[in-house]
């Protein structure tokens, strides 16, 4: 397996990969909206072809999501998921200065929860903070 990592997915390859972990397919002029006005995106390759993602989503101050974190089931367990949120966590630190402070967010997919807290992120609710919550406006 030779894992190449890039900057830059297609809407195509970006639903390919959604769909492949059950997700469902963001509609194309959402979908490459959304891709154009991402903060940061990580993709892994092999053979030129996406095989994992991952995005952050910025407010340009102090908050940051990162949305999107998918790898193929055929190429999950092999350290992609982690070499993205590394990157991820490269990513972020680098923008801030000294003092600055961000909040990093996101919603785990169920059963994930444990991967996220090697990365400092914190289980919700807890004694500061209530559940994450979300919903899917369709219209």
């Amino acid at each position: 397996m030779d894992i190449q990592y890039i900057h830059m997915i297609s809407e195509k390859d970006y639903n390919r990969l959604r769909r492949a972990v059950g997700w469902h397919e963001i509609p194309s002029k959402q979908a490459e909206t959304g891709l154009k006005n991402t903060a940061f995106q990580i993709v892994a390759t092999e053979n030129d072809t996406p095989v994992g993602m991952a995005r952050v989503v910025s407010d340009g101050g102090y908050v940051m999501y990162i949305a999107d974190v998918v790898v193929q089931p055929d190429y999950q367990k092999n350290g992609i998921a982690k070499t993205m949120i590394n990157q991820i966590m490269e990513f972020i630190n680098g923008g801030m200065d000294v003092g600055d402070q961000v909040l990093v967010c996101l919603m785990a997919a169920k059963g994930k929860e444990s991967f996220y807290k090697l990365f400092g992120l914190e289980e919700r609710p807890n004694d500061g903070h209530g559940a994450g919550m979300s919903t899917w406006i369709t219209k």
